[in-house]
């Protein structure tokens, strides 16, 4: 296997469980003829999409991660960082830690709790959170 290109864009969760939405979501002859010559990349889709499921990202859109990151502009993240922070959806510092490198020297508590408040805002978690397609207010 050869690499072409190592500088690929790096996708979110949101991105990936769309793109296998649609290949999975094709007639039923682009199924059959997935299933049938591509057997272990339709097994491997269809795991990836079960758990997706299960994730934060089944409820994002782009119109809610764009939201999103216009919000945490002003912070100064990487783009690793606010796309872990898309992935993951942190609801705790501890966890905002993990996530960002240097927090301690790069944000104050208080802008750790804003982060938190601001992904908790516009990063619904579940379907429940959503009202017309976007965060409920």
């Amino acid at each position: 296997m050869e690499i072409v290109n190592s500088k690929g864009p790096i996708l979110s969760n949101w991105e990936v469980y769309a793109l296998l939405q649609d290949l999975c979501s094709q007639d039923g002859k682009g199924r059959r003829s997935l299933a049938k010559t591509q057997t272990h990349f339709a097994k491997i889709a269809f795991d990836t999409l079960k758990y997706l499921e299960k994730t934060p990202c089944r409820t994002q859109s782009p119109e809610v991660i764009h939201s999103f990151l216009e919000s945490i502009k002003d912070f100064k993240l990487t783009k690793a960082e606010k796309l872990q922070l898309i992935n993951l959806r942190p609801t705790t510092p501890v966890e905002m830690q993990l996530i960002i490198e240097d927090s301690e020297e790069r944000l104050t508590e208080e802008q750790v709790d804003q982060l938190i408040a601001l992904v908790d805002h516009h990063l619904p978690d579940s379907p429940e959170q959503m009202v017309n397609g976007k965060p409920n207010q």
